[in-house]
């Protein structure tokens, strides 16, 4: 597309929106006209496979905040074509050749009175600088994938871990250039966008990372030994990572910015921690909450009393049971639990499991017996086979 094709064309009227369309507004009207003239909707259809490349074309530039920026400055400095002097030229417009304003250069050696010069103004859409010469984009690090194991304990309340990574950061030796003189020159291939386009029909257009240059936009003439020209060279580091309290085994965490260093003043990458959390020879865990089975004795389940129940970290509590306690009856202590992104806790959900003893005494045993013989005529099961006949 020419500069002067672009000045001329007005996308909003393409995408049949409001110059102060919102963002949601002009989504919405592209996806409505895409889908109408898709090709593959409109099988031979000449006019519709232009008019979803020209409506293609106004999502790229209007749906971009930084190329629509650019778009509505320069048409609002040219008119849509016409040029508008300042105050003190004549009134109206009149018409000119844009290839001269973009060419070689202005008649009389000046700017036209321009600042900084028209290449400014494009400067984010072509990739190209007032000079006409091309731009290396900055290049974003790589992403970091590492895992850490945790205690119970750590989980659950949080923790400061040491991890040591392996990653490709910028060379020392050629400051990330790959060439050894520190001059490498732009990618004739891909002009310097580290990305060659390629058709894959229907009107569409899909980027690949550039052959030549192995998607850097950068050609090392002199290839430094240590990088092999590529300007990453293998660094490793260790870096105190803060892992969050509340976190469960096999949980992903993404901290933003921790990963390998970018090139050419791009941003670092990103570090995703996969969290492995040891078991607790006491504590389980559901979701929030804590578990944990506490044994009693028959008399406390059936005659009722208090319970001291051990807690993660913290005090024991006491729990009150009521007389008649069924075996794996679950009771709930609050706050006691997991700690959860809000900062609250969940809770410790405790089941009573009553204890039969393996050896008695003389007294305990004849307690017993007389137990059993005051209880003879019941017969605890006695439903469940009422049950099993009419079932």
């Amino acid at each position: 597309m020419s500069t002067k094709d672009f000045i001329e064309k007005d996308y909003y009227k393409v995408l049949g929106v409001p110059k102060d369309a919102t963002e949601a507004e002009i989504k919405k009207a592209y996806r409505k006209l895409a889908r109408e003239n898709h090709p593959d909707a409109n099988k031979g259809n000449a006019k519709a496979e232009e008019r979803f490349k020209e409506i293609s074309e106004a999502n790229d530039i209007l749906g971009d905040p930084k190329k629509r920026k650019e778009y509505d400055e320069a048409r609002a400095l040219f008119g849509n074509g016409g040029f508008r002097p300042g105050p003190g030229g004549a009134g109206g417009s009149f018409n000119f050749d844009l290839g001269d304003l973009f060419g070689g250069g202005t008649q009389g050696g000046g700017s036209g009175g321009f600042g900084g010069g028209i290449g400014d103004v494009f400067g984010g859409l072509f990739n190209r600088g007032s000079s006409g010469t091309t731009r290396v984009q900055p290049r974003r690090g790589q992403d970091i994938d590492t895992e850490v194991s945790l205690s119970f304990t750590e989980a659950i309340e949080g923790a400061t871990v040491p991890l040591r990574m392996s990653s490709q950061a910028p060379c020392k030796a050629c400051s990330g250039t790959g060439d050894a003189n520190g001059n490498p020159r732009v990618c004739p291939t891909c002009v310097g966008t580290g990305q060659v386009a390629r058709g894959s029909g229907g009107g569409f257009s899909l980027t690949d990372p550039c052959p030549d240059c192995k998607g850097r936009g950068l050609i090392a003439e002199n290839p430094c030994e240590v990088c092999k020209g590529s300007g990453r060279a293998k660094s490793s580091r260790t870096m105190q990572v803060r892992i969050p309290a509340g976190v469960s085994d096999g949980q992903r965490i993404r901290l933003r910015g921790k990963g390998a260093p970018g090139e050419r003043g791009g941003p670092a990458g990103d570090l995703y921690v996969t969290v492995h959390v040891d078991a607790h020879p006491v504590f389980g865990r559901k979701g929030d909450n804590l578990t944990v089975t506490v044994p009693v004795t028959f008399a406390e389940a059936a005659l009722g009393g208090e319970v001291r129940v051990p807690t993660l970290g913290g005090p024991p509590v006491t729990l009150k049971l009521p007389p008649g306690t069924p075996n794996g009856r679950t009771m709930r202590a609050r706050g006691k639990g997991a700690v959860r992104k809000d900062g609250t806790r969940g809770d410790l959900l405790v089941t009573v499991e009553v204890s039969v003893p393996a050896d008695l005494t003389g007294k305990a045993r004849d307690a017993l017996e007389a137990y059993r013989e005051a209880t003879a005529g019941e017969d605890p099961r006695a439903e469940l086979f009422q049950a099993a006949k009419g079932a």
